[in-house]
């Protein structure tokens, strides 16, 4: 599998990373060794970038990793986020002390001295106009607690400010053929300012995959049944805000575009790839046959400007209306 530069951190990662959130919660049970079946089955795969944070499991997502990883003799780079054990969730938590605490915790259950990344997860908008949240990252940087740091955004402005900080390498987003709008401004500005982007939902929460249907049922503990309207976090979390019905029959439209021979996860994963500004995709699964199918997407051909122009035809059509202007 091809590597891309994370920005500046010095890093190069896989086109196809591992998302971690399936493996520590919210989206049914998901027992320890299957857990831990499915990042090994990503290691074994090539991938060499794995997306975890603190909240996910209340660590457990974190804590898997570290003991995977006693077992293998890979060293891949590994993300956190921090900031959501934050309660009240305010901008005004976003300080040095508490920085410091989550940074702490997330480098024990790691095992690791330093932190590969360390990303503020989706935090209130106001952290972004708040400076000191960013002085404090560099200090914890400076202290080698963290080897980087970056961002984690729900909204496309949000991105853009946070670009605008000098030590900010990387900016995980909602990018795939149903949420488009990264692809107007932002992904430019990343690029001139060589900022790392890392995508994540880029399935929509399962809708791009072709597996779900109407009649499809999730368990109480998976937000696709608890957060469809935004109870519990942002909604732009579950079916990347696309109302579900709606993203049903936007898939029907978009699979007479898909070539033979390919999965409509793997057309996904393939459209964003071609965005060169993109450094990796990080899909999440517990199934070691997706992951690997995922994988595959990284060395298909590019899409040809045809079928880009056929997504961006069944985006304005079905979905564009719910989600263009939210996020």
């Amino acid at each position: 599998m091809e590597t891309r530069p994370l920005g500046g951190t010095g890093a190069e990662v896989t086109e196809i990373g591992l998302g971690t959130w399936e493996l520590g919660g919210d989206w049914g049970d998901v027992a320890e060794a299957e857990a831990r079946e499915a990042i090994n089955a990503a290691l074994d795969a090539g991938v060499n970038f794995l997306d975890t944070a603190d909240v996910y499991g209340s660590g457990r997502s974190e804590r898997l990793i570290r003991d995977v990883l006693a077992e293998r003799d890979e060293d891949p780079f590994v993300a956190t986020k921090a900031g959501r054990m934050l309660d009240p969730h305010t901008a005004d938590g976003y300080d040095e002390a508490h920085l410091r605490e989550f940074v702490d915790d997330s480098r024990e259950r790691l095992g690791v001295e330093s932190l590969d990344l360390v990303q503020l997860h989706c935090p209130p908008t106001d952290v972004y106009y708040q400076p000191s949240t960013f002085e404090a990252l560099e200090t914890l940087r400076e202290e080698g607690r963290i080897d980087d740091y970056g961002v984690s955004v729900e909204r496309v402005e949000q991105g853009l400010k946070a670009i605008e900080y000098p030590g900010v390498e990387t900016v995980q987003i909602i990018f795939n053929p149903f949420r488009q709008r990264p692809r107007e401004l932002f992904l430019r500005e990343a690029a001139n300012r060589n900022v790392g982007v890392i995508v994540r939902v880029p399935l929509a929460s399962g809708l791009l995959t072709g597996a779900l249907s109407p009649e499809t049922e999730f368990p109480d503990n998976d937000h696709r049944n608890f957060n469809r309207e935004g109870d519990a976090f942002d909604v732009g979390e579950t079916f990347a805000g696309v109302p579900f019905e709606r993203g049903l029959e936007a898939v029907d439209a978009i699979e007479p575009v898909v070539p033979e021979g390919q999965s409509m996860a793997q057309f996904a994963l393939r459209w964003i790839l071609d965005h060169d500004a993109v450094t990796t995709v990080i899909p999440g699964s517990s199934s070691p046959a997706h992951i690997r199918d995922n994988v595959a997407a990284a060395d298909l051909p590019r899409l040809s400007a045809e079928r880009h122009a056929a997504v961006r035809s069944v985006y304005d059509e079905y979905i564009r209306e719910h989600v263009h202007q939210r996020w």
